[in-house]
């Protein structure tokens, strides 16, 4: 029998890891102050109607509440405010803390407060991007960009808070390069 070797271009070198471009010299790009802003006006509004809710039944007049009823929205109310308050500074530092960076073969995603996370999607496993408006982003012209993965059904992420240009640009090239990556 005779033996046929093929040639491979494939390598797999071991790579020092002093070598690589270090994590946190990535040029990260944050959402828009716009969003932010949005974002914090949204989550003061609902905490804020949650409370006063909770106020309205408390201090009601027409159907006063029992001593013991008083001392449970009393507490209800604390306990309300309080959680209202983390949520509040939570989402803010939320979002003043997600980032993403586009490269040339993939796009990441930074979040977290406590727990940071990253999420790099290569293009070549991109199956399609969305682009999506609620009425509050068409306001204030910004939009969120959904990426899909192939082989999955729900989106690997969204990024908000980019301009509606931004989005499109980024959408076009996402999509532009997907298909390249493999042939390049």
């Amino acid at each position: 029998m005779e033996q046929v070797t093929q040639q491979s271009n494939f390598s797999n070198e071991v790579l020092d890891s002093s070598q690589l471009t270090p994590y946190h010299a990535q040029e990260k790009i944050a959402l828009e102050p716009a969003h932010i802003k949005a974002n914090n006006i949204l989550r003061v509004a609902f905490f804020g109607l949650v409370m006063l809710i909770v106020a309205v039944i408390k201090w009601q007049t027409f159907s006063p509440l029992s001593q013991n009823a008083s001392q449970v929205f009393s507490i209800i109310l604390a306990v309300v405010g309080g959680i209202s308050v983390l949520a509040i500074v939570m989402g803010y530092l939320y979002d003043i803390n997600m980032a993403y960076t586009l490269r040339e073969h993939d796009i990441s995603r930074y979040s977290g407060v406590i727990f940071k996370k990253v999420t790099i999607q290569p293009f070549l496993r991109i199956q399609h991007v969305e682009l999506k408006r609620g009425p509050i982003e068409r306001k204030l012209d910004l939009a969120t960009i959904q990426v899909f993965s192939a082989g999955g059904a729900m989106h690997t992420f969204e990024l908000p808070g980019l301009t509606h240009d931004t989005a499109l640009k980024m959408r076009q090239y996402i999509l532009e390069h997907k298909d390249m990556t493999s042939h390049g």
